[in-house]
Protein backbone atom coordinates (compact mmCIF):
# COMPACT_ATOMS: atom_id res chain seq x y z
CA UNK A 1 0.00 0.00 0.00
CA UNK A 2 1.05 3.40 -0.80
CA UNK A 3 1.81 5.45 1.82
CA UNK A 4 -0.01 9.34 1.08
CA UNK A 5 1.35 12.44 2.62
CA UNK A 6 -0.31 15.59 2.68
CA UNK A 7 1.79 18.46 1.34
CA UNK A 8 1.33 21.98 3.01
CA UNK A 9 0.01 24.03 0.42
CA UNK A 10 -1.89 27.26 0.97
CA UNK A 11 -5.46 27.19 0.25
CA UNK A 12 -6.68 28.50 -3.05
CA UNK A 13 -8.45 32.15 -2.39
CA UNK A 14 -9.30 34.68 -4.90
CA UNK A 15 -6.91 37.84 -5.21
CA UNK A 16 -8.76 40.79 -3.91
CA UNK A 17 -7.39 43.98 -3.70
CA UNK A 18 -6.69 43.97 0.39
CA UNK A 19 -6.92 40.81 0.77
CA UNK A 20 -3.42 38.73 1.20
CA UNK A 21 -2.40 35.81 2.78
CA UNK A 22 -0.15 35.86 5.50
CA UNK A 23 2.97 33.69 6.18
CA UNK A 24 2.47 30.58 7.92
CA UNK A 25 2.82 30.87 11.60
CA UNK A 26 2.83 28.74 14.26
CA UNK A 27 -0.76 28.71 16.41
CA UNK A 28 -1.22 27.21 19.50
CA UNK A 29 -4.91 27.14 21.65
CA UNK A 30 -3.90 27.65 25.56
CA UNK A 31 -6.42 26.55 27.87
CA UNK A 32 -5.94 26.49 31.47
CA UNK A 33 -6.73 29.19 34.85
CA UNK A 34 -5.33 32.34 35.92
CA UNK A 35 -2.38 30.66 37.15
CA UNK A 36 -2.12 29.34 33.69
CA UNK A 37 -2.03 32.26 32.11
CA UNK A 38 0.25 34.37 34.54
CA UNK A 39 3.17 31.46 34.00
CA UNK A 40 2.43 31.08 30.28
CA UNK A 41 2.97 34.58 29.54
CA UNK A 42 6.35 34.73 31.33
CA UNK A 43 7.83 32.47 28.54
CA UNK A 44 5.65 33.04 25.89
CA UNK A 45 7.66 36.26 25.16
CA UNK A 46 3.85 38.09 24.76
CA UNK A 47 1.96 39.33 27.42
CA UNK A 48 -1.93 37.84 27.64
CA UNK A 49 -4.61 40.72 27.76
CA UNK A 50 -6.78 40.53 31.02
CA UNK A 51 -9.48 42.71 29.15
CA UNK A 52 -11.90 40.09 27.29
CA UNK A 53 -11.54 40.11 23.41
CA UNK A 54 -8.44 41.87 22.98
CA UNK A 55 -5.22 40.80 21.87
CA UNK A 56 -1.73 41.98 22.64
CA UNK A 57 1.56 41.65 20.76
CA UNK A 58 5.16 41.82 21.10
CA UNK A 59 7.46 41.74 17.77
CA UNK A 60 6.11 38.60 15.79
CA UNK A 61 4.34 37.12 18.57
CA UNK A 62 0.12 38.01 19.46
CA UNK A 63 -1.89 36.28 22.57
CA UNK A 64 -5.67 36.52 21.67
CA UNK A 65 -7.90 36.30 24.24
CA UNK A 66 -10.85 33.81 22.99
CA UNK A 67 -12.49 32.99 26.57
CA UNK A 68 -11.90 33.54 29.86
CA UNK A 69 -9.47 30.24 30.04
CA UNK A 70 -8.87 30.32 26.14
CA UNK A 71 -5.75 32.19 24.36
CA UNK A 72 -4.72 31.44 20.72
CA UNK A 73 -0.96 32.10 20.31
CA UNK A 74 0.67 32.73 17.30
CA UNK A 75 4.35 32.98 16.31
CA UNK A 76 6.46 32.72 13.15
CA UNK A 77 6.47 29.25 12.14
CA UNK A 78 10.44 28.77 12.92
CA UNK A 79 9.49 29.65 16.33
CA UNK A 80 7.12 27.09 16.90
CA UNK A 81 8.68 24.31 18.29
CA UNK A 82 10.55 26.34 20.95
CA UNK A 83 7.50 28.06 22.00
CA UNK A 84 5.52 24.85 22.55
CA UNK A 85 8.61 23.39 24.33
CA UNK A 86 8.78 26.53 26.64
CA UNK A 87 4.96 26.36 26.82
CA UNK A 88 5.01 22.63 28.26
CA UNK A 89 8.15 22.98 30.38
CA UNK A 90 6.42 26.10 32.12
CA UNK A 91 3.35 24.74 32.40
CA UNK A 92 4.19 21.06 33.79
CA UNK A 93 3.02 21.50 37.50
CA UNK A 94 -0.33 23.00 36.23
CA UNK A 95 -3.43 21.41 34.54
CA UNK A 96 -3.42 22.87 30.86
CA UNK A 97 -4.12 21.88 27.33
CA UNK A 98 -1.84 23.32 24.53
CA UNK A 99 -3.07 22.49 21.20
CA UNK A 100 -1.05 22.59 17.98
CA UNK A 101 -3.51 24.25 15.24
CA UNK A 102 -1.17 25.75 13.06
CA UNK A 103 -2.55 23.23 10.04
CA UNK A 104 -5.98 23.73 10.59
CA UNK A 105 -6.05 27.68 9.82
CA UNK A 106 -4.61 30.44 7.69
CA UNK A 107 -4.43 33.73 8.12
CA UNK A 108 -5.25 36.65 5.79
CA UNK A 109 -5.40 40.41 6.16
CA UNK A 110 -7.99 42.48 4.78
CA UNK A 111 -6.88 45.96 4.98
CA UNK A 112 -8.28 49.38 2.71
CA UNK A 113 -11.12 52.08 3.36
CA UNK A 114 -13.18 49.45 2.07
CA UNK A 115 -12.53 46.51 4.84
CA UNK A 116 -15.07 47.55 7.43
CA UNK A 117 -18.16 47.41 4.85
CA UNK A 118 -16.60 44.46 3.05
CA UNK A 119 -16.20 42.13 6.19
CA UNK A 120 -19.96 43.99 7.54
CA UNK A 121 -21.43 41.89 4.56
CA UNK A 122 -21.31 38.73 5.87
CA UNK A 123 -20.51 39.54 9.68
CA UNK A 124 -23.14 40.18 11.92
CA UNK A 125 -20.90 42.29 14.49
CA UNK A 126 -20.88 46.15 15.00
CA UNK A 127 -17.75 47.03 12.99
CA UNK A 128 -17.84 50.80 13.57
CA UNK A 129 -14.54 51.59 15.37
CA UNK A 130 -16.14 52.35 18.89
CA UNK A 131 -17.78 49.45 18.93
CA UNK A 132 -14.96 47.02 17.73
CA UNK A 133 -11.65 49.14 18.43
CA UNK A 134 -8.38 48.67 17.25
CA UNK A 135 -6.80 45.36 19.22
CA UNK A 136 -10.14 43.91 19.84
CA UNK A 137 -10.73 39.94 18.66
CA UNK A 138 -13.30 37.66 18.56
CA UNK A 139 -14.66 34.09 17.19
CA UNK A 140 -17.18 35.23 15.07
CA UNK A 141 -19.10 34.18 11.45
CA UNK A 142 -18.46 35.78 8.17
CA UNK A 143 -20.92 34.27 5.92
CA UNK A 144 -21.31 30.98 7.02
CA UNK A 145 -17.35 30.52 7.99
CA UNK A 146 -16.53 30.36 11.71
CA UNK A 147 -13.40 32.94 11.61
CA UNK A 148 -11.33 34.85 14.26
CA UNK A 149 -11.54 38.54 13.62
CA UNK A 150 -8.97 40.57 15.11
CA UNK A 151 -8.96 44.27 14.17
CA UNK A 152 -5.21 45.47 14.05
CA UNK A 153 -5.18 48.83 12.56
CA UNK A 154 -8.49 51.29 11.64
CA UNK A 155 -8.58 49.54 8.25
CA UNK A 156 -6.78 46.80 8.99
CA UNK A 157 -8.44 43.15 9.65
CA UNK A 158 -6.68 39.91 10.57
CA UNK A 159 -8.87 37.02 9.86
CA UNK A 160 -8.27 33.45 11.09
CA UNK A 161 -10.19 31.20 8.85
CA UNK A 162 -10.27 27.14 8.77
CA UNK A 163 -8.05 25.93 5.59
CA UNK A 164 -11.31 24.32 4.20
CA UNK A 165 -13.36 27.90 4.36
CA UNK A 166 -10.54 30.01 2.65
CA UNK A 167 -12.01 30.21 -0.79
CA UNK A 168 -15.43 30.33 0.59
CA UNK A 169 -14.15 33.52 2.40
CA UNK A 170 -12.31 34.96 -0.31
CA UNK A 171 -15.15 34.11 -2.79
CA UNK A 172 -17.64 35.76 -0.38
CA UNK A 173 -15.46 39.01 0.22
CA UNK A 174 -15.01 39.49 -3.81
CA UNK A 175 -18.79 39.00 -4.45
CA UNK A 176 -19.51 41.79 -1.38
CA UNK A 177 -16.20 43.92 -3.11
CA UNK A 178 -18.08 43.66 -6.48
CA UNK A 179 -21.80 44.10 -4.86
CA UNK A 180 -19.74 47.69 -3.05
CA UNK A 181 -18.31 48.58 -6.09
CA UNK A 182 -21.81 48.08 -7.60
CA UNK A 183 -23.54 50.71 -5.22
Amino acid sequence: MRELTAARRPPQFLALPGLEALPPAARYILRGSDAVRQCAQAVAGVGFSMQACRALTEGKRAALWLGPDEWLLIAPEAEGAALASSLEAALAHLPHSLVDVSHRQGAYQLQGPQATILLAAGCPLDLDESAFPIGMCTRTVLAKAEVVLWRRAQQTFHLEVARSFVAYVSRFLAQAAQASARD
